[in-house]
């Protein structure tokens, strides 16, 4: 349910309207990913709403060597929003509520309820608080919740600002909308899901997921702490709409065309949906690339990534979906499209860590804070292997590349430690950042 920020550089240069793509190319950057042990998954590209290149990489299922195929299934996290929003525009559509409906209609309880609209929802500017930002969600993620459990946390919490004060992203606004679209359509959610979006697209492997089924070719997610370990399942039965989907790249892609392409919401709502305030759209947000100009939305829960993106002056959608990463799926999918579209690329190139034995890790053990960095980071190991873990997160893996440097490649953060000195110099996206150890 994490929403990946994916940023998809926008480079200068005019894209060619007419093109073929190397192939060869782009099965090396997957053999690549793959060969490093860096990330497992699978990828679609459609133009003109025909599937043009599909790969699969790595394992379904580790333990027991089970290779990812294109039906594999995998928890989509976030991306399930644009299910969601498409729903509540059909709703809105078929004259089962409006976008101005108030909150207070249906959940009189949730503080500032009667100032809350469904659009606000959509677009993350209710104010309601992230339920999955919690200082003890890890410790309850994988527990069943019913809808009256779930309510009550959020009415527990202070909301983040004032309805339409800003845009701020927060989960509870789509388990709030899956709610409200159950309540005035007397169906369930999957039903809903059937009726919208899975039949009239003819998707094959998409549903609302449950417990994971390696029998029904569905993907375990793992995560990297020196080996690829098992990742704990966040318990779906609370997660509905906002992150609950599972489904594979080609079915993404499917859904994608078909809504962009109007056969789905009208064009009125597919306009809406496209509208963006202050980095939201409905269900949507969107990133450059080049002189293009894509719609899309990105997830993750537990160990699982998704993507999907449509560019539509071009037809062209990409959909990745990852169950380990061990290099950013930003630069992936920059990579796919930059192949696909015959800009300079240069496949990654990955170096063999430095190795260090156990007792070499000692001197950076601790915890570390500074007044202007927003969380404290614990610098822990265990056997040869250095972990951090910032407040409320989950720990990840250090990969040492020089003297007192380490790295997370994932969320391309470079550490440097000064053991005498007691600090460290942590530098993630542009920032820099001085910490003390406490």
């Amino acid at each position: 349910m994490r929403l990946m920020f994916f940023t998809l550089a926008l480079f200068l240069g005019v894209i060619p309207a007419v093109f073929s793509f190397e192939k060869s190319k782009m099965d090396s950057l997957f053999s690549v990913i793959e060969n490093n042990d860096k990330g497992m998954g699978s990828i679609s590209i459609f133009h003109d709403g025909k599937e043009v290149y599909s790969k699969s990489y790595g394992y379904s299922n580790i333990e027991n060597k089970i290779s990812a195929n294109s039906d594999t299934k995998y928890r989509v996290g976030s991306v399930s929003k644009t299910f969601t929003a498409t729903i509540i525009m059909k709703l809105v559509e078929d004259n089962k509520l409006t976008l101005d409906t108030k909150l207070s209609k249906f959940y009189p309880q949730i503080i500032n309820a009667d100032d809350i609209t469904i659009e606000d929802l959509l677009r993350h500017r209710s104010g309601i608080f992230n339920f999955t930002s919690a200082a003890d969600y890890l410790e309850w993620h994988t527990i069943p919740l019913s809808k009256e459990q779930l309510l009550d946390k959020m009415v527990s919490y202070e909301n983040s600002f004032k309805p339409n004060e800003k845009a701020e992203y927060s989960n509870s606004n789509y388990v709030l909308l899956t709610f409200v679209a159950e309540d005035v359509s007397h169906k369930t959610f999957s039903d809903l899901l059937n009726e919208y979006i899975i039949k009239p697209c003819g998707l094959k492997n998409t549903s609302i997921g449950s417990k994971i089924n390696k029998t029904k070719n569905e993907a375990d997610s793992y995560t990297k702490l020196g080996e690829w370990r098992l990742e704990k399942e966040t318990d779906l039965s609370f997660v509905l709409g906002a992150g609950a989907l599972i489904s594979t790249p080609t079915d993404l892609n499917t859904f994608y065309n078909k809504l962009f392409e109007g056969k789905i919401v009208d064009q009125k709502s597919l306009e809406l949906m496209k509208t963006i305030k202050d980095g939201f759209g409905i269900g949507l947000f969107q990133v450059p690339f080049y002189d293009l100009k894509g719609f899309g939305h990105t997830g993750g829960i537990d160990g699982f990534q998704a993507n999907v993106f449509y560019f539509p002056e071009q037809k062209v959608s990409i959909s990745l979906t990852s169950n380990a990463v061990d290099f950013p799926l930003n630069d992936i999918l920059l990579g796919a499209l930059s192949i696909y579209w015959n800009k300079e690329y240069k496949l990654p190139v990955f170096k063999k860590a430095v190795a260090l034995k156990s007792e070499d890790l000692d001197k950076y053990l601790g915890v570390y804070s500074a007044p202007n960095f927003p969380i404290k980071l614990t610098i822990s190991k265990e056997g040869n292997i250095l972990k951090g873990q910032g407040t409320g997160q989950p720990a990840f893996a250090l990969e040492c590349f020089d003297v007192n440097k380490f790295k997370f490649d994932q969320a391309k953060l470079k550490i440097e430690f000064y053991p005498d000195e007691n600090k460290m110099i942590l530098k993630q996206g542009g920032a820099e950042f001085d910490l003390k150890r406490e």
